[in-house]
């Protein structure tokens, strides 16, 4: 598109500032607009009868720039996306040392008006949507799980150490357990017999094994700790709640897993070895299984932070770093896919002892692997075919 203004978007939560610059880089328009949208579309009407040749820019890709972008998106806007880190670097080669929304907004006019390697905001379709939402919304609730479940352990072992260290509380016999009683003392009124069959109750498996841990831990202390029974409150209901959260997570699941097998790719990823429906969805919902998005496989394995950069210096070079901008999420999707590929197929675990025999440490080689399997995940979705191993093979080749 051969552009002649270039508008810039400073998100804000309740308010945006735009900017929109010509090709000299003069500023046409500088105002602050409401993120409401009859206040948006007069803006983009302002904007546009300046000249109808746009490119637009904004440093926020969702969250609270949806409404704007989806008002361009829907009006036929060429948009995108420069990230919030590269304004804010780039703002220092500008003049004025101040930061205000009117200078950010010029920056990223002017960034989209010279750059040409900036990633396009296309619309995204509605399955895609729904699994960002679902596997962000999981993502929430497993970390929600993480801070209750160190807290559980933090307070248990303040009291009643010796049961903290023989407990898995990922599990949930334990939690369970914990539900119940807290203290050695509250243990050894009941004992094993009556503990298990209370346990077999709640339908926890092999709870005479819980049981006799519980009550050989409780036999080991019979010292009360201070504030004892306050903690063994907060202890219960920390375990109460870390049970719920494993509800909604496995509720939550279900519902990603039958969403993303309603999308037309899902039986080409998931027959990738190592990826299930969940690290699917993640693949779908962080890239929308459009692949004309990043022009090719290695500017998605870029995106995905398994691509290492140079990073040389004078005299020095081949030295090779994590980019220090990539998609966390789809990392994670290709690392993760990664680590359960070299337990359940033969042509990863091979690739896999090969870079550890030529000296590589475990993260190194499981990066390369992720690294080769971006690859094969792009030849698959490129030509709409199910994995084969000699597929593979011949990508690598």
């Amino acid at each position: 598109m051969v552009a002649r203004i270039w508008a810039g978007t400073d998100i804000g939560k309740t308010h945006h500032h735009c900017v929109a610059l010509d090709s000299e880089g003069r500023r046409l328009l500088s105002r602050r607009v409401l993120d409401d949208e009859p206040e948006l579309l007069t803006l983009l009407s302002e904007v546009l009868a300046l000249d109808e040749d746009v490119v637009w820019a904004v440093d926020v890709a969702d969250g609270m720039a949806a409404l704007w972008i989806n008002v361009l998106l829907n009006h036929g806007q060429h948009l995108v996306y420069i990230p919030g880190l590269a304004v804010n670097r780039a703002s220092a080669g500008y003049r004025g040392m101040g930061k205000t929304d009117a200078k950010d907004a010029t920056v990223i006019a002017d960034q989209a008006r010279m750059r040409r390697d900036l990633a396009v905001i296309r619309p995204d379709d509605e399955q895609a949507i729904e699994l960002r939402i679902l596997t962000s919304r999981r993502a929430d609730l497993t970390a929600d799980r993480t801070r209750r479940t160190n807290r559980l352990r933090h307070q248990l072992v303040g009291i009643f150490p010796a049961l903290e260290r023989v407990l898995d509380l990922g599990n949930s016999g334990p939690l369970i357990l914990l539900s119940g009683y807290q203290t050695p003392a509250a243990l050894r009124r009941t004992g094993r017999r009556r503990l298990e069959s209370w346990l077999r109750n709640r339908s926890v498996r092999s709870a005479d094994l819980l049981a006799q841990a519980a009550v050989e831990a409780a036999e080991r202390q019979h010292t009360a700790v201070p504030g004892e029974k306050i903690i063994a409150q907060v202890i219960h209901t920390l375990a109460k709640e870390v049970m719920s959260l494993n509800e909604q997570i496995s509720e939550i699941d279900k519902l990603i897993a039958a969403r993303f097998r309603e999308h037309d790719l899902a039986e080409l990823i998931t027959s990738m070895p190592g990826i299930g429906p969940l690290l699917g969805a993640e693949f779908l919902a962080a890239t929308a299984g459009d692949m004309s998005r990043y022009g090719s496989a290695d500017r998605l394995a870029s995106f995905a932070g398994v691509a290492p950069v140079p990073r040389d210096s004078g005299n020095v070079s081949g030295n090779l770093h994590r980019p220090r901008r990539y998609h966390r999420g789809l990392q994670r999707v290709f690392y993760t896919s990664a680590l359960i590929s070299i337990r359940s197929c033969e042509e990863s675990r091979r690739f896999y002892e090969r870079k550890r025999a030529e000296g590589k440490r475990h993260i190194q080689a499981v990066l390369a692997l992720a690294r080769r399997r971006v690859n094969v995940l792009w030849a698959l979705i490129r030509d709409g075919r199910c994995y084969q191993a000699e597929l593979q093979v011949a990508t690598a080749a």
